[in-house]
């Protein structure tokens, strides 16, 4: 019987017939595939130790390794919070250096103990400075200290379209821009150099293989006119939306087509990413706010709320969006309570709006007005009649304006003769922020983009000066360092054929801002 049991034994150990619950798994060392493996790894181990030993013995000189060891394992091994721990001493020793170079006037070497103290103090509040200003609690005060540039100064063209410029954006390193056009085109340049590269639109096969639609309505197949742009945090994905209602995206190192995202039923008319994320939302004449994930490729939810075509969307940190409509209403969808705030606008119709921070707003109207919102009035706290006028005396607009008794400001008087042909030269087609700053831009088609001072504790908008360009400025973009700014130009509008300037050049300008 002991033998029949230990012959049960031996064939389960041995992976041989049996009962498969008696059956025991073979270790991975004792398998012959596996073994086979080692023997050959260590075989070449062996091989490259002679190579290299047989190496020093040549050379001589090095006699404490391999070459490069030591580099290439310093920041290879070190864990993640190792990693963290290196990358934010390197931050403190910046803002180290920052401080120590402010306080060189002072007294020497023998109170170094005392001043190191100092500075750490003086690091820490300009750290949390730092914190307060990038989660918007605090306005960066830029405003106060640009300086009026000199009449010989003006906007210079970095590149060039064939049609009208609908849409600029730049990287958070204010390296890269991105502009896109009425042709079609869309292309990424250089801030500095102003060199441009086009991005080349994907076969009909490649854009079917990603679950594209052929066109419906007025659109048609070869309908790429691009609409609206817009670049994620990290600058690696740059997302396009237009006339053939599907949103494309592109990655920026190869300029290469990613994905096509269909869905919306009507052109898409502006695109935004919710910073340091990889979420997008899409605004589309369908009248509808569609969120879609980057990252997976994958579209997310749907947003309702507005009555007529959707215009402008923008979009900071929190899961919230600011949406403007054709219906005369502007939106802010707080998206996990899943609920929705209805500003609605004095004005005819609001073309363009902002975030300045997340309580307040800036939003630009088809009447030439300009307004302030706040989350806890329904209404404008302030609003800039006229802003935009084509009155002759447009340069000397601080001085002439009136305040009225409800606290509107009204740029003078304006007299059909004193416009050039329509009222959508005046139309204020684009407004941004430098972002968390207080200060503001704004364009249209009157020859001028105009520069604005949002009021901290006295909640209004106060006009700096005008930087003079010709065309229909349809796309503002402020550097995050407030240090200059570009702007989308073309002889038409951006939606639209309303009005027409055949002086105008066809482009993105820049314009350098110096700051006190």
């Amino acid at each position: 019987m002991k033998n029949k049991g230990s012959k049960k034994v031996g064939a389960g150990a041995g992976g041989g017939k049996g009962n498969g619950k008696n059956r025991r798994n073979p270790s991975i060392n004792d398998d012959s595939f596996f073994s086979h493996k080692k023997r050959r790894k260590m075989e070449e181990d062996e091989d490259i130790d002679d190579e290299m030993a047989d190496s020093d013995e040549e050379d001589g000189d090095f006699d404490d390794g391999p070459v490069g060891e030591a580099e290439m394992t310093e920041f290879d091994r070190e864990t993640p919070g190792e990693k963290r721990q290196r990358m934010a001493k390197a931050y403190l020793d910046k803002f180290r250096d920052i401080v120590k170079k402010e306080n060189q006037e002072d007294d020497g070497e023998d109170e170094e103990s005392d001043k190191e103290g100092l500075r750490d103090s003086l690091v820490s509040k300009y750290l949390m400075q730092e914190q307060l200003e990038e989660s918007g609690r605090v306005r960066r005060s830029i405003a106060s200290r640009v300086e009026k540039p000199a009449t010989s100064e003006q906007f210079n063209v970095l590149v060039k379209h064939k049609q009208s410029v609908t849409a600029v954006s730049l990287s958070d390193d204010d390296l890269k821009g991105f502009s896109a056009s009425k042709d079609g085109t869309i292309l990424q340049w250089d801030v500095n150099g102003g060199k441009g590269e086009k991005y080349t639109w994907p076969s009909e096969e490649i854009l079917r293989s990603h679950g594209t639609r052929d066109p419906q309505g007025r659109a048609t197949k070869q309908s790429k006119q691009v609409l609206a742009l817009a670049v994620s945090s990290d600058g690696r994905y740059l997302a396009s939306g237009g006339l053939d209602r599907h949103i494309h995206l592109w990655d920026t190192r190869t300029r290469q087509h990613v994905q096509a995202f269909p869905g919306h039923r009507g052109p898409v008319s502006c695109l935004t990413f919710r910073q340091g994320t990889c979420e997008l939302f899409s605004g589309s004449f369908d009248r509808t706010i569609k969120i879609w994930n980057t990252e997976d490729r994958a579209y997310i939810s749907t947003l309702f709320g507005h009555q007529s075509e959707v215009l402008t969307i923008d979009c900071l940190r929190k899961e919230r969006v600011l949406t403007v409509g054709r219906d005369r209403t502007m939106q802010l969808f707080k998206i996990p309570e899943e609920s929705r705030i209805v500003f609605r606008a004095p004005a005819s119709s609001l073309e363009c709006c902002y975030f300045i921070s997340n309580d307040e707003y800036i939003t630009g109207s088809d009447d030439g007005s300009i307004e302030l919102w706040s989350m806890l009035r329904k209404k404008p706290i302030y609003i800039v009649k006229n802003a935009h006028s084509l009155t002759s005396s447009s340069n000397l607009y601080q001085e002439e304006c009136a305040k009225l008794a409800n606290g509107h400001i009204e740029n003078g008087e304006v007299s059909l003769d004193n416009y050039k042909s329509s009222s959508a030269h005046s139309w204020v087609g684009s407004v941004t922020v430098c972002r968390g700053s207080d200060l503001a831009a704004s364009g249209a088609g009157n020859g001028c983009v105009r520069l604005w001072t949002i009021g901290s504790e006295t909640k209004d908008i106060q006009s700096l000066f005008d930087l003079p360009l010709v065309g229909f400025v349809n796309s503002l973009a402020f550097a995050k360092s407030g240090k200059f700014i570009v702007a989308g130009v073309g002889q038409e509008p951006r939606l639209g054929r309303w009005g027409r300037l055949r002086a105008a050049t066809n482009g993105v300008s820049i314009h350098a801002l110096k700051l006190s």
